[in-house]
């Protein structure tokens, strides 16, 4: 019969030919054979299953050695014995290598064939032996897959108590090795499977041996957890976490995160390789165990691990959405992962730029799933928008594509959120990991959030774009000095210079912080802006003192003896141009941010008045009390004192006291509450805020000449128009009976540009007059027909006259005259939040181009006084100047690269329509310190000291040396750092990537 088999295999005759011979031959066993020729048949068959050419030859092999084993069975032991099978695991059989998944298909068969012989468990012993020596040599997944279904089928070959721990450590660690390298779909299919089957034995024997699961757990947080760059675990070991009792993980997870003896490095690594797991596409609860473990690490306060982690892996979990068969614990992490990352926005904005496609997305790829998946999508998203409000480049689009779904109300918001957190504290972290790139094509530098920070960052790039200011700053010769205007100087150098994205301004954050502000905590921007202003004024105004009391003759000859004489003998020259008497004794604070106001209470029983005047540095605008709409508490607006240079005091200046009563309104017949059609607008807080105020019942004057309290009216004039104009919007009040700071949350209309009353006693020749008419503000949100541009109203007509008709009442004689000097917005400072106590500040700057800001033509006119009427009918109103005047200050208007959006460490292009429309699209993010710039006339020398005693510079000034340096040291540093950092893999991609295509057709 061999010999009639050997000859049918090396014939030419047909398959159908051969395949009959092959049934005669089958059919043949039953008869009576020798020994010696079942040998030769048993042979001859192992040979064709095991080196036959074609599939038609191992057939064969395979049916004649099943016939002819199952009668001859004694024959066939004899044959298979112990020392043939250990000689097939070891050396292979003739040129077929021992590893060949052929050799385990052979023994798998011949064993069902001997299962009910004795000899078999000789057999039984020696591949007990073999096969963890197997394991240890890392075989691929396609012979593991292969020698699993064996053990699995015959139980009795699997190594049994010390040996069995030992063969499931290794075989998970042989698992970590599996790598697949096919782009085919037949392939890949083919990969998951085969882990399928070895993670199936695992599972099996825990199963049936329980004392195996916790060494194999251990070794498989030794290899994820390998620090080794040259080694790269396989992410087939996620089929291992389905066969993982859920009951475990409380007792596991504390046991690693409370583990001495695990380094950070280590858990880091352990932690991202689990979130790597997501990716496989068959795996389950992944999400359950990698969540798990972010909470441990949260519980015992490994906060650095889980902010690199999250950085990191975020937008590796964030791609993973894209995939359904992974899609729903891939947003479970995420979900995690986001909203207790609330120390800051960087991990969120990671992913946002890839919200918009998703969500597009999964409303047109038809899957039943998708639209629930896209509901619980958005609820997330609107989640972190609340949490990270502030940031309306960014978000804006995300809210058109979502605008109409549902939106989750705020109480259950403010509930995820609580319950997510890492831990109270957390908003003390600072983020300090930004990743290294380039600026952005704005060309501008943000400034890096060193930890509830965004308050200072926003102020300094205010005063960097105070373009006057910032170019006095940069030409000081401060070289050696250590001042605050020392480092401001250094900082704004920075700012202009350095090629990093976003600077860390470290320095400067220690030495202008208040004493009183905690480190890591959010503070009140204006509050740092008065302390900040009041610092640089008093240190210089100090200098001066001692400079002028050092003999003259001294001031060229002498040489510094100490670092202070060197300060001192430096800031005594504000620029190189100026001297002290140019200035008049001003300090570059005063010069820059200082008017005047004079503050008048008249007796309106004898009119005796009394004036004072004080300087100050910025308006504090408090709202009209009927005009707030937010349910808090009223406010006082114009008792609000205005804040005076030089007096150390920067407390309350956004913080304003319940009123008593709300007769204060009532009793001022010259302030008309504006409603809310059209909103409120910063003129009209000007116009409130300069409005005359009466005095009365228990507010009442002590008059000196009446020597008695009397009915008085107190009014703010004006006198001194600063360079530039700081306002300051009261928003935040103090709610007696719940004993919280409010925050008033009306949208204010913004004009771009302004004109501010001034009293004077002369006319200059910048300012120009304005009426006693009622305020008119045009508001860019406001579209206007096209038949009133071409003919005025009658109201227009009727207030056009009145003015002619005062203007006509002006006289020469130098008394008292109002005018309105025009100003142009250059910033603004947003709040973002409910509450003073948190929140986000980010500013928005004029991009202004050139050697000037953009120039104003105005009317120079002026309103006199008459001493026999009341002066509040001729009190001139805070004026929004309409756009249309103001076409030679802006190039044809508001475009998309006229402003800045700086919001610490991302600087982008924006328009002055955003600035204006930012509170009607986030209801939190309300307009908080404006600063307007004045504005010279056209045709005017900008250094013709007209505007203000020759604070115009033509350009930026050259950068002094002592900067220089400093900026190209650390430019080499930061090109260096770039050069040399290397990210690590955010994750396995390529054939993953195809598995998770695929996947949904074979799960």
């Amino acid at each position: 019969m061999d010999k009639i088999l050997e000859g049918l295999v090396s014939s030419n005759h047909s398959i159908p030919v051969k395949r009959a011979i092959v049934k005669k031959v089958v059919e043949a066993a039953e008869k009576e054979v020798t020994e010696e020729q079942c040998r030769a048949l048993f042979t001859l068959t192992t040979r064709l299953i095991l080196l036959g050419e074609d599939a038609f030859q191992k057939q064969t092999g395979s049916q004649v050695l099943e016939a002819y084993a199952r009668y001859h069975r004694p024959e066939f032991e004899h044959f298979f014995t112990k020392d043939f099978v250990l000689s097939l695991l070891q050396q292979g059989y003739g040129q077929l290598d021992r590893k060949d998944p052929a050799v385990i298909d052979y023994i798998h068969c011949c064993l069902r064939l001997l299962i009910s012989c004795p000899s078999v468990l000789e057999i039984f012993a020696v591949i007990q032996v073999e096969v963890l020596r197997m394991v240890c040599e890392r075989p691929e997944s396609s012979l593991c897959a292969r020698l699993s279904t064996l053990l699995s089928d015959f139980v009795q070959c699997i190594p049994r108590e010390k040996s069995g721990v030992l063969f499931c450590q290794q075989l998970v660690r042989t698992i970590s090795y599996f790598h697949c390298f096919a782009s085919q779909e037949r392939e890949l299919r083919e990969y998951v499977g085969q882990v399928t089957k070895v993670s199936t034995l695992l599972q099996n024997i825990w199963k049936a041996d329980p004392a195996t699961l916790l060494p194999s757990l251990q070794e498989v947080f030794a290899i994820i957890s390998s620090t080794d760059p040259a080694f790269d675990p396989s992410i087939a070991l996620a089929s291992l976490v389905q066969h993982i009792p859920v009951q475990m993980i409380t007792v596991l997870i504390k046991s690693l995160t409370t583990d001495q003896n695990v380094k950070d490095a280590s858990m880091t690594k352990a932690l991202c390789r689990m979130i790597d797991w997501l990716s496989w596409p068959l795996a389950q609860h992944v999400d359950t165990w990698v969540i798990a473990l972010l909470k441990g690490l949260a519980a015992v306060q490994k906060f650095t691990i889980l902010i690199d982690v999250t950085l990191l892996k975020i937008e590796l979990v964030f791609s993973r959405l894209w995939y359904p068969i992974v899609r729903q614990g891939a947003l479970a992490v995420l979900s995690h992962m986001l909203l207790s990352f609330q120390h800051s926005p960087e991990a969120f904005h990671l992913v946002v730029p890839h919200v918009v496609h998703l969500v597009q997305s999964l409303r047109t790829d038809g899957l039943p799933t998708s639209k629930v998946f896209l509901l619980q999508f958005t609820e997330l998203i609107h989640c972190m928008m609340y949490q990270y409000s502030g940031f309306p480049d960014l978000y804006d689009h995300i809210l058109e594509a979502i605008k109409d779904l549902p939106k989750p109300v705020e109480d259950k918001i403010k509930l995820v959120l609580n319950q997510s957190a890492w831990t109270s504290q957390s908003n003390s972290f600072a983020s300090g990991l930004l990743r290294q790139a380039g600026k952005s094509e704005t060309g501008k530098t943000g400034l890096v959030n060193l930890g509830n920070t965004c308050y200072m960052n926003s102020i300094i790039q205010t005063l960097f774009m105070a373009t006057d200011f910032r170019r006095h700053v940069l030409s000081l010769q401060l070289n050696g000095s250590n001042t605050l205007m020392k480092k401001l100087q250094l900082l704004f150098a920075f700012l202009a210079h350095t090629q990093r994205a976003a600077y860390a301004p470290r320095n400067f954050l220690e030495a202008s912080r208040p004493p009183w502000f905690n480190a890591g905590s959010q503070q009140d921007c204006s509050e740092y802006l008065r302390f900040l202003l009041d610092r640089l004024h008093e240190e210089e105004k100090t200098l001066q003192v001692l400079e002028s009391a050092k003999p003259i003759t001294d001031t060229s000859s002498r040489e510094p003896t100490s670092v202070t004489s060197a300060e001192e003998q430096e800031e005594s020259h504000l620029t190189p141009a100026e001297t002290k008497s140019e200035n008049n004794g001003q300090t570059l604070i005063e010069r820059t941010f200082g008017g005047k106001l004079v503050t008048g209470i008249r007796c309106m029983q004898c009119n005796f008045i009394s004036e004072k005047e004080e300087p100050f540095t910025d308006l504090s605008l408090a709202f009209c009390p009927s005009a707030t709409s937010q349910g808090g508490p009223h406010i006082q607006g114009p008792s609000e004192e205005p804040k005076v240079l030089c007096q150390g005091s920067v407390n309350g200046g956004s913080e304003v006291p319940e009123p008593a009563s709300a007769s204060a309104t009532a009793s001022n017949p010259h302030f008309v509450p504006v409603t809310n059609e059209p909103p409120l607008s910063v003129p009209d807080l000007v116009n409130y805020f300069l409005a005359p105020e009466i005095l009365d019942e228990d507010n009442a004057y002590f008059c000196e000449k009446c020597s008695s309290l009397q009915r008085a009216e107190r009014t703010m004039k004006v006198v001194s128009a600063p360079e530039y104009l700081i306002l300051t919007l009261l928003r935040f009040s103090y709610d007696a009976k719940c004993h919280i700071r409010r925050k008033i949350l009306d949208n204010v209309t913004i004009p771009s540009f302004m004109g501010l009353p001034v009293h004077a006693s002369c006319m200059p020749q910048h300012c120009s007059s304005c009426t006693s008419s009622p305020l008119q503000v045009d508001s860019p949100e406001s579209s206007e027909n096209l038949a009133k541009k071409l003919k005025p109203s009658q109201r227009d007509e009727e207030e056009e006259e009145r003015a002619r008709i005062d203007i006509e009442e002006i006289s020469s004689t130098g008394e008292m005259s109002v005018q309105s000097v025009p100003y142009v917005l250059s910033s603004v400072v947003m709040h973002s939040g409910i509450s003073s106590e948190s929140g986000h500040y980010y500013s928005y700057g004029r991009n202004i181009s050139g050697a000037d800001g953009a120039q104003h033509s105005a009317n120079h006119l002026a309103i006199k006084e008459d001493p026999g009427s009341n002066p509040a009918e001729y009190a001139c109103s805070a004026l929004s100047i309409p756009s249309e005047q103001g076409a030679t200050v802006a190039a044809s208007g508001p475009e998309a690269k006229d402003w800045l959006l700086f919001n610490d460490s991302r600087v982008t292009f924006t328009s002055f329509q955003s600035v204006q429309n930012i509170t009607n699209r986030f209801p939190k993010d309300t307009a908080y310190v404006l600063m307007y710039r004045r504005q010279e006339l056209p045709g005017q020398d900008v250094n013709g000291g007209v505007m203000a005693n020759g604070m115009r510079l033509s350009a930026e000034p050259p950068l002094q040396k002592e900067l220089l340096d400093a900026i190209i040291k650390d430019n080499k540093l930061y090109l260096q750092a770039r050069t040399g950092a290397q990210r690590s893999d955010p994750g396995p991609s390529g054939p993953v990537v195809l598995l998770l295509i695929q996947a949904q057709r074979f799960r």
